[in-house]
Formats: structure tokens, C-alpha cells, sequence
């Protein structure tokens, strides 16, 4: 497998853009990849676009016609939560394969208030929302996860509320957030339960956004990068669940990440304390605080200590482990399809001082790892170096 750079990269502020399409959202995040890495729409040998919502109407075809139509190949991607981040590996596998040397990735999505279940977002009626255990909607999933934790490790309401206080004064920093309010600890436990023990300001919000990177052989980063250091990806690994003997009464939230960070591990040849900051997947806040243990970043039954900010090792900007500095899924935003692209656009950035990161810039970042988890199955882990 031949080395992969990340060349350019390009993401549009999430929010709600209900006067555009899907197409002229990912067109935007494309012009603007293209742009970072001086290339444009000629130059692109392969396209792989990641959306969900729209997954039957060949979205990467139809940003082609917003950018230029030029005959290369697409490849359209849907992959629950992790749509865009598989996108992304879709173009690296096709620059590793050697098949190509210059590939662009998008995610994309335009979901607006709709949530989850509306729309063509599990509002199929032969979808069931209902689980074993009372309900397989995503707050109830997450919800079940975290009280579980208390119950093995004494873990405390307050730990998960300190998660959401982090995430979002990061979040302050960043002019790509959907949200960028400073919340207090008692706004966060004294706000609306969502599902127990998650409350409003522990739940991500929904709406539209779009990412996008260019990718490169270093053959061609060589000939393209003008001196720019670049981040190479160093590892790219996609696990979905493996298979159980009895078919299980609670979701599984842990195994595939678990399983993904140690295989990405070994590919990178990196140990969890090598990592200059991580983005990982914050749907509810719960899902944050057991992805601390699921990555290695601290030991089993350890997350609500880490959470803590005693000897320097905990995951807030200017810890020696800081984890979501762009705000997370809890400010940021979670567009589905461009959530994953969007985690390694804020490793980029990080990794090579890029001015869309000044105000959270993590002082001399090395590594990067991504993360991003689609219950039904699929993970994705991306670490980049520089």
C-alpha cells in the first residue's frame, strides 16, 4: 500500500441552510477542498461522496454537475454515522491501491430539524424503533450505555455533564460550530432530560453541513505541495460487529470501536499517549465518556476520573489528552453524512497550524485520530501524522 497525503481540505459552517440543496452544499465544501489544495475539478481523478438521507440519488453525480462533470469515477456512500469517514476511506483505498493519485472525498447532509426519524431518516414504517429493553431510538441506546456505566463504576451524573461543559466552551473557539455557547455546569444539569442521564445540552443537535478533502499519492505531493508539510494518513480502519452467539438484549456500543482503535494502533504504529488531540464520536455525552476507554485513552472504569482535571491528563483544551477541541458533535453538530470528514478536516488543521484552527490550536499536534461510529454496524478510525 503506498502512502497517503491529505493535500486540502474544505467545510462549510453547520447549521440549517434550507434554501440550498444537498448538491450545492457538498459543491461548496469540494470548491473550497480543491481551493486549500490549489487543484481544481480537472485535476480530480476519483470522487467518493458520502451521504445518507439521499443515499438512492447519486449525490456525488449530482455535485459533479454543481463543480464539473469531467468522466471520472464516483462512488456514492452511505454508511449510517459513519458515511462521510468511510467516504474518506474510499478515497484513500483508491490512492493506496495505486490506482490513482489524486482523489476527492465529500461528506454531506441536510437534515435540517427533522432529527433522526424524520423524513427519509428511519421514517419508513417497516422500521422499527422499538428494542428489547424499551426502546432502540439513539437516546434511549446511549442512555442505557451510560447508566450501565454508573452502575459498574460508580460514574456520576455530574462527569457526563462536565463533558458537555467542555464541549462547549471549545466550541466558542470554533467559527464552523452550529453552536458556540458557554454553558455552566448547572445549565447543563438543570436543563430538560432527554433519556436519563442525558440532558438537552448532552445530546447532539441535527441539522446541515458539509466537508470535504483532497487526497494525494506522495508522488504527487511531492510535485503539488509547494513545501507545505502535509499529514499522511497512517492508519484507516473500518470494523463493523462480529458475530455473538445469542443475539444481544442492549446494544453493543463499545466492541466495534474497541476493536477499530486497536487494529488503527498497530497500523500507525502509535500507542493511544502518542495522540496530540482526538476527535471522536459525541453523539449523547455518555457515548463520549465510554469512547474514552473504548480508545485507550484511559483505563477501564476510568472515564469519569479522566473527565477530571487533576494531573494535567484529561481531555479539555490544554490537557495533555484533549479530546473534541472543535466543540464535538454537542456543539458542532452532527449532519450525518459529513460528520466524519468534518473530525479529520479538524485533525488537519491541528496538525499542520492552519489558521481555521488559531484560536483551539493544539501547540506542536503530531498525531490525530478520528473517530466516528454508526450503530447497525460500522466504525471508522483515521490517525494522521505530520
Amino acid at each position: 500500500m503506498s502512502n497517503v497525503y491529505v493535500l486540502g481540505t474544505g467545510m462549510i459552517k453547520f447549521g440549517r441552510y434550507p434554501e440550498k440543496t444537498v448538491p450545492e452544499l457538498g459543491g461548496e465544501a469540494a470548491v473550497l477542498a480543491m481551493k486549500d489544495a490549489g487543484l481544481n475539478i480537472k485535476d480530480i481523478e476519483f470522487f467518493a461522496c458520502g451521504n445518507l438521507f439521499q443515499a438512492s440519488m447519486m449525490v456525488g453525480q449530482r455535485i459533479m454537475q454543481q463543480i464539473g462533470q469531467t468522466g471520472i469515477p464516483v462512488v456514492n456512500v452511505s454508511n449510517a454515522c459513519a458515511t462521510g469517514s468511510t467516504a474518506f476511506r474510499e478515497a484513500y483505498m483508491a490512492i493506496a491501491s495505486g490506482l490513482y493519485d489524486i482523489a476527492l472525498a465529500v461528506g454531506v447532509e441536510q437534515m435540517g430539524k427533522q432529527g433522526l426519524l424524520g423524513g427519509t431518516g428511519g421514517g419508513d414504517p417497516a422500521y422499527s424503533t422499538e428494542g428489547k429493553l424499551g426502546s432502540g431510538l439513539m437516546p434511549a441506546v446511549f442512555g442505557q450505555a451510560g447508566v450501565e456505566h454508573m452502575r459498574k463504576y460508580g460514574t456520576k451524573l455530574e462527569h457526563f455533564a462536565k463533558i458537555s461543559v467542555k464541549s462547549h466552551q471549545h466550541a466558542t473557539k470554533n467559527p464552523f460550530s452550529q453552536y458556540r455557547n458557554a454553558l455552566t455546569l448547572e445549565d447543563v444539569l438543570n436543563a430538560r432530560m432527554i433519556c436519563y442521564p442525558n440532558t438537552l445540552y448532552m445530546c447532539c443537535p441535527t441539522g446541515d453541513g458539509a466537508a470535504a478533502a483532497v487526497l494525494v499519492s506522495e508522488r504527487k505531493l511531492k510535485e503539488l505541495a509547494g513545501g507545505r508539510k502535509r499529514p499522511r494518513v497512517a492508519a484507516s480502519v473500518l470494523t463493523s460487529d462480529p458475530w455473538t452467539e445469542r443475539d444481544l438484549a442492549m446494544p453493543d456500543v463499545s466492541t466495534l470501536t474497541r476493536s477499530a482503535a486497536k487494529k488503527a494502533y498497530e497500523q500507525a504504529g502509535v500507542e493511544p499517549k502518542d495522540l496530540s488531540l482526538t476527535e471522536l464520536h459525541d453523539c449523547f455525552a455518555t457515548a463520549e465518556l465510554i469512547h474514552y476507554e473504548n480508545l485507550f485513552l484511559c483505563g477501564e472504569g476510568e472515564a469519569g476520573k479522566f473527565i477530571e482535571e487533576g494531573g494535567g491528563v484529561h481531555p479539555d483544551l490544554g490537557g495533555k489528552a484533549p479530546v473534541n477541541v472543535s466543540g464535538g458533535l454537542l456543539s458542532k453538530g452532527h449532519p450525518l453524512g459529513a460528520t466524519g470528514v468534518a473530525n479529520i478536516c479538524e485533525v488537519v488543521w491541528h496538525l499542520t497550524e492552519d489558521p481555521r484552527a488559531k484560536e483551539r490550536q493544539i501547540p506542536n499536534a503530531k498525531v490525530g485520530l478520528a473517530h466516528v461510529i454508526g450503530l447497525g454496524s460500522a466504525c471508522t478510525i483515521h490517525i494522521l501524522t505530520i
